[in-house]
């Protein structure tokens, strides 16, 4: 009989459940590389194309839906507008693709016929093909590099535990599995909502990554206790019972999260909407990838038993 606790036991269950979770999206990434005139996976944002970025310091109050009103009159779909500063000082910034000099200065003007512009304090600076391609790299780089950091702080803390290096690798595949889940749900978004990834895309990546490998490091650091307490145990016994020890813990961190994700989601401003749900899914998603991803990958290591069919085997505390 299926028991959910029986996490490690189970594990064939789970990776399945990933794998039907992971796949929509890879295919939807593969759709749209296909599809899209960028040839990429997503619809990309102002921050990874050529662009202009339009510094906007009104004399009296202008909500963000008249200045996303003014910019898709002018066939501008989806312009990234963003307060800035004080809101009493009404401060915008919006970024769009790249606009020809005289169009700019078009929607600036009809700006100003909403509400009236501080002239001085008012900018319109234009992003090269140049630019836009470092950040890109500059974005691939910072994740590489989380990566990579992760698996070396692993490793050296769990130098002493048996195979250590296995910890850090099973953890690197947890991250990765949140990842392309959030990746993968945005490309679908993008297919069909017009979904553009931008900076903030980027920064919910990180910090979902973050979030998830310090509920995975608490985990695994619970492992390697009960390893020389519990030196009769089975290794899956041993992995089970240290999950189920901070299971309360990480579900009261993630759940408490989640229900301040979710009103920010709701509640929060039109600019910020698509940042919060890509961060509500990955929360999600390295809530489950550190208990049921990266927990049963290291078990399905040490016993060389993928699917959780054989006998499992007894350890020794190093």
């Amino acid at each position: 009989m299926f028991d959910i606790f029986r996490i490690v036991e189970n594990r064939r269950y789970y990776f399945l459940l990933s794998l039907f979770l992971i796949l929509p999206g890879v295919v939807a990434m593969i759709y749209n590389t296909f599809t899209l005139p960028t040839r990429t996976p997503w619809r990309l944002g102002v921050d990874f194309l050529p662009g202009n970025r339009f510094e906007l310091r009104f004399l009296q109050p202008i909500s963000e839906d008249q200045i996303r009103q003014t910019f898709q009159q002018f066939g501008i779909a989806n312009p990234a507008v963003t307060r800035l500063g004080d809101p009493a000082e009404n401060t915008w910034q919006v970024r769009t693709t790249f606009i020809e000099g005289e169009r700019a200065q078009e929607i600036r003007n009809a700006l100003a016929r909403v509400a009236p512009l501080d002239e001085a304090r008012t900018q319109v600076q234009s992003v090269s093909p140049t630019v836009a391609a470092q950040v890109t790299q500059a974005a691939i780089v910072a994740i590489v590099i989380a990566a990579f950091a992760i698996l070396v702080f692993i490793w050296l803390a769990f130098r002493k535990a048996e195979h250590a290096f296995r910890y850090g690798v099973c953890a690197i595949l947890a991250l990765i599995h949140d990842i392309l889940i959030a990746a993968g749900i945005t490309a679908i978004f993008s297919a069909l909502f017009d979904w553009e990834i931008d900076a903030l895309f980027l920064t919910a990546i990180l910090t979902v990554l973050g979030f998830s490998i310090q509920d995975t490091i608490v985990v695994y650091d619970r492992i390697r206790e009960n390893l020389t307490r519990y030196r009769s145990d089975s290794f899956e016994v041993i992995v089970t019972r240290s999950v189920l020890e901070t299971l309360h813990r990480s579900l009261v961190i993630s759940l408490t999260t989640i229900l301040v994700m979710t009103a920010l989601l709701l509640f929060g401003g039109a600019s910020i909407k698509q940042f919060i749900a890509v961060m509500l899914i990955g929360l999600v998603s390295g809530t489950y990838s550190s208990i049921f991803v990266a927990v049963p990958l290291v078990v399905a290591w040490f016993e060389r038993d993928l699917l959780g069919l054989r006998t499992p085997r007894f350890v020794t505390a190093s």
